[in-house]
């Protein structure tokens, strides 16, 4: 059985502790950060050293969206602009150009040994939307947005890396930064069915998903993330079946101590509790309240890891030169 978390780690090598914790907690998978790389050889050494603390091919997940939210930068990897800068850049060929850049982001990330990738963002750009959000959504309707992001879990599962459809049910309301303060959305639920909400209608079919910590005081006082109620809708009324993590549990928009908030969000109908910043503490904390995953989360799990896939060969410089062609007309 696996342990209902997916857990970071402190630095660019494990240390015995850590390496001992993972062995005992079994987490369902791993997420690295900046923190973790330093050169091409000892992130690849890393991967393996992750699985092999567990014993298995357990999925390991990065931040890789390219433009502001990158973990990985040159030389390591290629540096892109902002998502929704992109995306009017390529007008009607968007979708073509989110494909040719997130196969190109998929090499290599699994060039690597990191085989899942928290993009696409189906969250819907207002023109209020906060900046820590705006550039990296994909659209400003609804549309567009599940186009190019449909684009880019293709591109995704063509070059053998899982998609994380973030951040369900959407977060393009939000007006303040939830890595520091909880975003309180007061829009009508006519607007958010047939804006926000659409967005992931249109998306529900991905296999995995992570929820956003703001509340939607249409329909509840609770953060998505740990409202029974909202965690429904998204099960429901959105049509999500994809194994469901929580956007990093320790951010600022969330209250109490870890321990709580993952207890809550796995009562509340999140899958897995996503804890990013390597505090080894925290983790065993975590590790003590939250689980293992649920028969329905071992289904969804095993669906999601069913569909990674050995990519084809493809030819990056030919795949770069048809995308420069998109956008420079």
């Amino acid at each position: 059985m696996n342990l209902a978390a997916i857990f970071g780690c402190s630095g660019p090598v494990l240390t015995g502790a850590e390496r001992d914790f993972f062995r005992a907690a079994q987490p369902w998978g791993f997420i690295l950060f900046a923190r973790n790389i330093e050169d091409a050889a000892q992130l690849r050494a890393l991967t393996a050293d992750l699985r092999a603390a567990v014993g298995w091919n357990a999925p390991i997940f990065i931040d890789q969206e390219g433009g502001r939210v990158a973990r990985l930068r040159a030389p390591l990897a290629r540096e892109w602009t902002p998502p929704l800068d992109m995306a009017e850049a390529a007008g009607e060929n968007a979708a073509r150009a989110y494909w040719l850049r997130y196969r190109i982001i998929a090499a290599e990330l699994m060039s690597y040994g990191i085989d899942g990738n928290c993009a696409p963002m189906a969250d819907v750009a207002r023109a209020d939307t906060h900046p820590f959000l705006r550039n990296r959504c994909y659209g400003q309707d609804v549309a567009t947005v599940a186009a190019n992001a449909r684009a880019c879990a293709e591109g995704h599962l063509d070059g053998g890396v899982l998609p994380v459809l973030k951040h369900i049910p959407g977060h393009g309301l939000a007006r303040v930064d939830s890595h520091l303060d909880l975003p309180r959305v007061d829009v009508d639920a006519e607007t958010l069915t047939n804006v926000d909400f659409a967005a992931f209608k249109a998306l529900n079919d991905l296999p995995l998903g992570m929820t956003a910590h703001l509340v939607f005081e249409a329909l509840d006082d609770q953060p998505a993330t740990l409202s029974p109620k909202m965690m429904g809708l998204i099960r429901n009324e959105i049509g999500f079946d994809g194994l469901i993590m929580t956007d990093d549990i320790s951010m600022g928009a969330l209250s109490g101590t870890v321990a709580r908030r993952s207890e809550r969000a796995i009562a509340a109908g999140c899958d897995v509790v996503l804890h990013c910043n390597g505090n080894l503490a925290e983790m065993e904390s975590i590790a003590n309240v939250c689980g293992d995953l649920t028969e329905a989360a071992i289904v969804r799990a095993d669906r999601a890891l069913a569909m990674r896939r050995t990519p084809s060969d493809i030819d990056i410089p030919a795949l770069e030169a048809d995308l420069s062609a998109l956008l420079n007309g």
